[in-house]
């Protein structure tokens, strides 16, 4: 029965070891698929941060424009004269 026992054991623990051998290199595969993908997250987030940037100067170059564009508007409404009426003031028309 000793022998049958020692047989047993050292069979689990070969066994046992086996998996944690499978397992390691399953977890270290698993580990290196995560830092690959946080790699190519971090640098789509650099991307995405440029890009921010980017649209952020053209959107403030657009909203330059439009000011520009407002005051030339308001200029020309200010340089306009101013319709004179008909009649002057304080008298009427003439009447027949």
């Amino acid at each position: 029965m000793g022998n049958r026992t020692l047989a047993r054991f050292c069979f689990a623990a070969l066994v046992g070891l086996s998996l944690a051998a499978c397992g390691d290199s399953k977890v270290r595969e698993e580990n290196e698929q995560l830092k690959a993908h946080v790699l190519q997250l971090q640098k789509d987030t650099g991307d995405l941060g440029n890009r921010v940037d980017v649209l952020t100067k053209q959107n403030a170059d657009l909203a330059a424009q439009i000011d520009q564009m407002k005051k030339r508007l308001a200029a020309k409404k200010t340089t306009k004269p101013k319709a004179r009426s008909k009649t002057p003031k304080g008298r009427s028309s003439p009447q027949n």
